[in-house]
């Protein structure tokens, strides 16, 4: 018995250890496409590989939990012989230590590492001091350590009570379930600690996911201009801006001082013509490029992946609002969190996934293609839109040229999206989230003529009705909805979610085909960024 629960652990947990691998490949081949390369540092690179790794793994363990309390249970709905209460117990704690583990990296990472290294960069640029860096670094990062002091300490006592008026019957199995799970103060602070770290990652998933959900399909769909074509264009453009330049430069021939109007104007088109030159520089690479024709050659296939793209971005929209639907009709309301046990109206995902998690390990495959969906349509909305600070844009996000601060940004931005994306996965198909494939077995009165008959027992799907020792809710369940309040933003954020979506679909279907060298050249570049032309060019 022991020997078949211990196969058991081992297998999940050996299908989590290739999952890691391939997310420390992942990461590293990822930070090193966009980090810049005069201006790479190797301590920058490292907290950014290491930050994106981690949030990456913490979601990998979502389909091990689910993996283990599903293969207690057979599927007639019975446990398994080895699946006794202590064994469920102690595998119950292994995921749970788990969570304890990398989340608590997470917090150490979010509110220490990243901003001690970020502006450790920041204070270079003026001050070549090490001592001097160190201590400034150390300053603004002390503002970071009392926020998440002070998360902990709210989390750690503030009360969890559900309100009085909501005292139902469903609500009186959440708090049992809670009470499961564990009341300990530490428990309690890194969960509320990190559903608020989850909640900013919601607000960058609304901005940034949202919009990139329509964005990178469509511009698959629509290509981009070719580079003879811009070539041409910005050939005129120079020749435009030339002429203007000799017709104010003819204005001082004869000694007469230019005046100030002129001199700015001046000023502007010399600036303008640097410029379309450097344009012109990147678009004839471009066009010599090995990259470029390969990328002509598989437009079509280009256009299928759009396609399928957009699809599968409907397919997500749908399920999430049939799901919110669903908690807006049947939960118990805004002062539960809109938390409800199983689910009344059914979605394609939350039928797909339980049926893959059957067929070992086709689930744990399908979520992770779901999180590299929300990594890459997250860096699409983030490269097309930059990162803002309200109105103002702190960094642009560029193949080869992003500075070791914005790389910074970058990876704590998918950091927070990642470990909103638990709670995506929830939203699209909570029962599976909740109880995987468990199975509970049901008493049935058989009766022939009005007769009673043989008791008969059939298997049904673990959801709110099934008695409390028959079926193993998730340890990410309840770390999800620990506090109610929570669940209330994060159903909210749904829905703005899907609003911008749809919002990001219009524009990006009323938006143009994009530049052959979209972003690779801005006004603050440097000529000498020119210099990285041939690592991606030729």
């Amino acid at each position: 018995m022991a020997a078949a629960a211990a196969s058991e652990l081992l297998t999940g947990w050996c299908l989590f250890g290739l999952a890691l691998l391939a997310i420390l490949i992942f990461c590293w081949v990822y930070v090193r496409k966009y980090q810049s390369r005069r201006e790479s540092e190797v301590i920058s690179t490292i907290t950014a590989i290491f930050a994106l790794a981690i949030a990456l793994i913490s979601s990998a363990l979502l389909p091990v939990d689910i993996f283990l309390v599903s293969y207690m249970k057979t599927q007639n709905g019975t446990f398994k012989d080895w699946a006794d209460a202590n064994v469920s117990r102690q595998i119950e704690d292994t995921v749970l230590y788990g969570y304890y583990t990398l989340y608590s990296i997470i917090l150490f990472c979010v509110f220490l590492w990243i901003p001690f290294v970020y502006f450790y960069y920041e204070e270079k640029e003026d001050d070549g001091n090490t001592c001097s860096q160190v201590k400034t670094a150390l300053k603004y990062t002390l503002g970071f350590i009392t926020i998440c002091a002070v998360l902990l300490l709210i989390g750690a006592f503030v009360p969890l009570d559900i309100p009085d008026k909501k005292n139902s019957t469903e609500w009186e199995k959440v708090k049992l379930l809670f009470e499961e799970f564990g009341s300990s103060h530490g428990l309690t602070a890194l969960s509320f600690s990190i559903s608020s770290l989850t909640v900013i990652g919601m607000l960058a998933a609304i901005t940034y996911t949202a919009y990139g959900m329509s964005a990178l399909p469509l511009n698959l769909i629509k290509g981009t201009t070719t580079a003879a074509y811009e070539r041409l264009e910005n050939t005129e453009d120079i020749e435009e801006v030339e002429q203007h330049l000799l017709r104010i430069k003819s204005k001082c021939r004869d000694g007469r001082p230019l005046s100030s109007r002129d001199r700015r104007t001046l000023q502007q088109l010399e600036e303008r013509l640097r410029i379309l030159r450097r344009r012109e520089r990147h678009l004839e690479s471009v066009e010599k490029s090995w990259w470029t024709k390969f990328s002509e050659a598989i437009r079509p296939l280009k256009i299928v992946w759009g396609v399928f793209f957009i699809i599968v971005a409907l397919l997500f929209t749908v399920s999430l609002f049939l799901s919110n639907l669903d908690k807006a009709l049947h939960s118990a309301g805004f002062d539960s969190g809109f938390i409800i046990l199983g689910t009344n109206m059914t979605n394609p995902l939350n039928m797909l996934l339980p049926v893959l998690q059957t067929v070992f390990p086709l689930d744990y495959i399908l979520i992770t293609i779901i999180v590299m969906y929300f990594i890459f349509t997250s860096m699409a909305g983030i490269r097309n839109m930059g990162i803002w600070f309200f109105w103002i844009r702190l960094y642009k996000i560029r193949r080869g040229k992003t500075r070791p601060q914005a790389l910074l940004f970058l990876c704590m931005i998918l950091l927070l999206i990642v470990l909103h994306t638990s709670y995506m996965i929830y939203s699209l198909a909570p029962q599976y989230v909740m109880y995987g494939s468990q199975k509970y077995l049901v008493q049935i009165n058989k009766t022939i003529n009005g007769q009673p008959r043989d008791l008969t027992f059939v298997s049904k799907d673990c959801d709110a009705d099934a008695p409390e020792d028959q079926c193993i809710v998730t340890r990410t369940y309840l770390f999800l909805h620990k506090f109610w309040f929570f669940s209330a933003a994060y159903y909210f954020g749904n829905w703005a979610f899907i609003a911008v979506f749809l919002i990001g679909l219009i524009v990006s279907c009323c938006k143009g085909k994009k530049s052959v060298i979209e972003g690779e050249v801005d006004e603050d570049d440097s000529d000498m960024s020119d210099d990285e032309l041939s690592t991606y060019y030729h």
